[in-house]
């Protein structure tokens, strides 16, 4: 049992970077920490982690005693659970979700699920990036489109987002609003890319076979769900996002829809996890749980 733990204190380590930063996640002082993972270097008779006066780096021999570590830990934490009852889960689950999806749906309820299943913590990371599932460590991601997975991930279909355009009041009182294609090319669209520098496709419109796309100009480019609201907001110009999100907004006039008649392709919500943790009850919990809440 020794050496579980002292896998888990050099998971929490690699995953931060930061030997000071496990101490206090793991609520243990900085001295028994770096104790541990020297202790398993000596005894694997390999350097783990790289340490300057700046930052710790995984060596090679470090990231591939990770990727055993974590397979170790997680079966390890469900042969500890598996005679327990689902509100006895025990153990931590990382997870990343998009910023607007975080904020505005799972947050909020996010306390529901603690509590029925209060041994269980969560280590929430929000970003609209890309993330990399395995090498940055976590558990499960949530994301949205329909980009490819490689052999290493399993995933699960969670919801496909109705989508609807969107302006500002003070946009459409400046510009119009737009009620034919055609139109669009005397109007302005905020384009999202995920990585800046890369082209925007421009307004997309689903025939319900395949999407169609209509060259927009534009004046400003943003890469995440909340700069992409914000500059709706602002008026600086159409953009295209899943109801879900913007629902309240457009009830109360904050935002009005336009071309009702041509949303883009309805967007796949998709949770992420490792493909040999498929097993895991935490996992499993969570994923019944972010369903049934999406699904209400």
């Amino acid at each position: 049992m020794e050496k579980i733990e002292a896998m888990r204190i050099f998971l929490r380590v690699a995953e931060l970077r930061s030997f000071t930063q496990a101490a206090e996640s793991l609520t243990l002082p900085k001295a028994s920490v770096s104790m541990a993972v020297a202790q398993l270097e000596q005894q694997l008779g390999t350097r783990l982690l790289q340490r300057t006066t700046r930052r710790v780096s995984v060596t090679p021999d470090g990231q591939s005693f990770y990727d055993r570590c974590q397979t170790l830990v997680a079966d390890m934490d469900e042969a500890e659970t598996m005679f327990r009852s689902e509100a006895e889960l025990i153990g931590r689950l990382r997870v990343d979700l998009p910023v607007a999806l975080a904020k505005r749906v799972v947050i909020p309820s996010l306390g529901e699920f603690l509590r029925a299943h209060p041994r269980l913590s969560i280590e929430l990371s929000t970003t609209d990036r890309l993330v990399d599932l395995i090498g940055e460590g976590f558990d499960c991601v949530v994301r949205a489109g329909g980009s490819p997975i490689g052999p290493e991930l399993g995933f699960r279909e969670i919801a496909r987002m109705e989508m609807v355009n969107c302006a500002s009041p003070e946009y459409v009182e400046r510009f119009g609003k737009p009620t034919t294609l055609q139109e669009l090319a005397e109007h302005h669209l905020v384009h999202y890319v995920p990585r800046l520098g890369t082209p925007s496709p421009g307004f997309e419109y689903w025939d319900g076979q395949r999407c169609h796309y209509v060259e927009m100009q534009g004046s400003v480019t943003v890469n995440n769900s909340d700069a992409y609201q914000a500059a709706c907001l602002a008026g600086l110009g159409i953009t295209q996002v899943p109801r879900l999100g913007v629902e309240k907004l457009l009830q109360n006039g904050t935002l009005v829809s336009v071309l009702d008649e041509f949303p883009s392709e309805p967007m796949p919500l998709r949770l992420l996890y490792q493909s040999r943790q498929s097993s895991s009850r935490r996992l499993r919990a969570f994923q019944e749980w972010i369903v049934e809440l999406l699904q209400r």
